[in-house]
């Protein structure tokens, strides 16, 4: 098996060691994908997603393997890992468009540049949400971890190394985005 044939699934929701029985038996436990899609109300014409990379990505996360997919949905193993890097591909780009949104309505938008130190970004974040009265809901180590986490790479130790949009919507959530 390869690395891209492993499901995506928890650990042990698809053991063949399991108390369910052999791989063959928990794959077949699983509805089809049209079934899959139609219980979580998956619209493809209001979706970023194709109908099937939804149902790619349906039956990975229910633990199937690309191959058992493939099998399912009549195509090949290497097919599958195409559509499903492709559907993965959509869904960060989505969450990036959501996130670029935001940012665009927050009431609360703090430019930090290349060279701050990491330090110093709460207490920006901070007089900036006073100034518009919204209650920001992290201390501020819980805020530069936010803030580190959501950055990437754009933050290496203490150091801000690359332009950074930090906003907060009114009710206090906090989005980060590099904007160089």
């Amino acid at each position: 098996m390869t690395d891209d044939d492993r499901p995506s699934a928890p650990a042990g929701a698809g053991d063949t060691n399991s108390a369910s029985g052999t791989a063959h038996e928990a794959e077949s436990a699983v509805p089809p994908a049209a079934e899959l899609l139609e219980r979580v109300g998956f619209d493809a014409d209001e979706n970023v997603l194709t109908r099937r990379q939804a149902e790619v990505l349906a039956l990975r996360e229910r633990g199937l393997r690309q191959s058992d997919i493939a099998d399912r949905l009549g195509t090949s193993r290497a097919n599958v890992s195409s559509v499903e890097a492709s559907a993965r591909e959509n869904v960060t780009r989505a969450r990036e468009t959501i996130s670029f949104a935001e940012a665009l309505s927050a009431p609360v938008r703090v430019e930090v540049s290349a060279g701050t130190d990491l330090y110093d970004v709460p207490e920006r974040i901070y007089d900036a949400c006073d100034e518009v009265g919204v209650k920001v809901n992290y201390t501020a180590p819980d805020l530069m971890k936010l803030v580190s986490d959501e950055a990437g790479d754009a933050v290496s130790g203490r150091g801000v190394v690359a332009d950074l949009l930090v906003g907060v919507t009114s009710d206090g959530s906090v989005r980060v985005r590099r904007s160089d």
